[in-house]
């Protein structure tokens, strides 16, 4: 410890005599007060590679020896490591620093398709140009690619519209096609009715409007009308509600952790260990899982798009490392047959994922209806 120790055998903190450099009560240094300031560096220095060195002798047998860790904390071996409250909530911080939540997608407006199939357009009158430059006959090539962008420009500003004014349009191109007879028009047309059955019901609104087209005997009623309201609902703001449910993944996973590990005593009750210790190796199994967690999941995301092969093996990866885990962590600290410590396992998984289902259905519904 740097810095200059007082005369005085006082401790500062509580007044307790101080035999040495350290009040046997307390715990404070007893320096003096009116240290230089290299003193006060020093000193900080020191506290935080004394912190450093104390995260390294935990995090390196807490990846690489499952189970140790817990063993060692439970039979007296604390100096060496941090506590396990501590360490998690550490690591917790720096995972959703390090890993935020997926942002949901924002719809592009008409607007902008429109924009992108002008430039296509255009693409189209170059390579036309430097096809008649080579000699090539561009009249059939020409004709069926303009009529590809144009349909691709009509069905980018239809996804666009409301529900009756996809109605609305499809009954004019359906009058314009008895006159015409287009084959190309009747394809645009067997299109748009595509495209307006799976608008159909997508908003409230549009679910009312076909309501009341419906005869008086075929319309639903309050309740259904209530359910279908909700569906809807849950339908438009699923992006929204799931990215609030992954901002609340590092409380739900902190206040399941009781519930986690009240599973594992059940399933190794024979052990009888007091609840404290499953719950303490509980702790540690949850920090290893956010510290692997938090080199995976940015990699995945930076590097590869969601649902690539390589983001597929990473999550494949990620889920063999935590059964790897899991499985080694409890025949190490419950020294049960192999077996044995399988079905426990696969049953502990089981509870817990059921658990953390219903929970996120239940937050699901508080965050909709507050939203609404």
């Amino acid at each position: 410890m740097s810095g200059k120790y007082r005369k005085d055998h006082s401790c500062l903190n509580c007044g307790f005599h101080v035999e040495e450099h350290y009040c046997s009560r307390c715990g404070q240094p007893n320096l003096e007060l009116n240290e230089s300031f290299w003193e006060f560096i020093s000193h900080s220095i020191a506290h935080y590679f004394h912190f450093d060195n104390k995260f390294y002798q935990t995090l390196v047998p807490l990846l690489s020896k499952p189970g140790k860790v817990t063993l060692d904390y439970l039979a007296g071996k604390r100096a060496r490591y941090i506590n396990p409250i501590s360490m998690y909530i550490f690591v917790s911080i720096v995972y959703f620093l390090v890993v935020p939540p997926p942002k949901h997608k924002v719809e592009k407006s008409a607007s902008v398709d429109t924009a992108s199939a002008a430039k296509q357009k255009a693409a189209l009158d170059s390579a036309k140009i430097k096809l008649a430059k080579a000699g090539l006959d561009t009249t059939t090539f020409a004709k069926e690619a303009e009529e590809a962008i144009i349909e691709d420009i009509d069905r980018g500003v239809f996804k666009k519209m409301s529900y009756r004014e996809q109605e609305k349009n499809i009954q004019e191109l359906k009058a314009t096609y008895k006159v015409s007879k287009s084959e190309q028009l009747k394809d645009l047309i067997n299109t748009f009715e595509k495209i307006h059955q799976q608008r159909n019901d997508s908003t409230y609104n549009s679910y009312l409007a076909r309501q009341k087209t419906l005869p008086e005997n075929q319309r639903d009623d309050m309740f259904e009308r209530f359910m279908a309201k909700r569906d809807i609902g849950f339908g438009e703001k699923s992006d929204v509600l799931n990215e609030q449910i992954e901002r609340n993944k590092s409380k739900q996973y902190f206040l399941f952790m009781p519930l986690m590990a009240l599973f594992i005593m059940a399933n190794f009750r024979k052990n009888h260990i007091r609840y404290l210790d499953h719950l303490i190796f509980t702790i540690h199994g949850m920090t290893a899982f956010f510290i692997v967690s938090i080199f995976t999941q940015p990699t995945k995301r930076m590097l590869f798009s969601s649902g690539s092969v390589f983001s597929l093996i990473i999550e494949t990866a990620l889920i063999a490392w935590v059964c790897w885990y899991l499985f080694k962590s409890l025949k190490i600290f419950y020294q049960r047959k192999t077996s044995t410590t399988i079905w426990r396992m696969v049953w502990i998984l089981l509870l817990y994922t059921i658990t953390l289902k219903i929970s996120e259905s239940i937050m699901r519904e508080i965050l909709f209806y507050f939203a609404t």
